[in-house]
């Protein structure tokens, strides 16, 4: 579908980490999400089915979307290695949110989401959240990592 990889190429939007309660805890850098309802607001992730938070994010009665800051070090950790092998959460800052929620301290901005719904889409899980937590700045006073700025880093494990 080269047309359509063409249009995709032009996009470019936030890269977020999800990260679900576990035990253990889990998380992964995730670029297909967003806001799909205004009132009731509600939001949507998109996770790999071959991703190792797949299965903690469907156990989970709610997630945490953090927003990244600038430089790769978050993103690198949760997109370009595996929970497979990796304790993620081992060498970052973070504390238990709201459902027992992993939030990362280092991230701008985020929010805990309960998990109302969940639908098979592909390769991908989406999963419907209701915010119950926001954590945010004032708009436009925090610059985000986009989709352009994570392009070089190889995922942990294939779509």
């Amino acid at each position: 579908m080269g047309d359509f990889d063409t249009f995709a190429a032009l996009l470019d939007y936030p890269v977020y980490v999800v990260t679900a309660p576990g035990p253990p805890p889990a998380g992964c850098l995730v670029g297909f999400a967003g806001q799909c309802s205004i009132d009731p607001v509600r939001f949507v992730v998109w996770i790999s089915k071959a991703n190792h938070t797949h299965d903690a994010a469907l156990a989970a009665d709610a997630l945490g979307v953090h927003l990244l800051p600038y430089g790769h070090g978050l993103a690198a950790l949760f997109g370009g290695r595996s929970g497979d092998d990796t304790d993620k959460f081992a060498g970052v800052e973070w504390y238990h949110g709201p459902f027992g929620v992993p939030v990362l301290a280092e991230a701008p901005a985020w929010f805990v989401g309960r998990v109302l719904d969940c639908a098979d889409w592909g390769d991908h899980t989406g999963l419907l959240l209701a915010p119950v937590a926001v954590e945010a700045p004032p708009a436009g006073t925090a610059a985000v990592l986009s989709y352009r700025d994570v392009d070089g880093i190889e995922a942990g494990h294939p779509a």
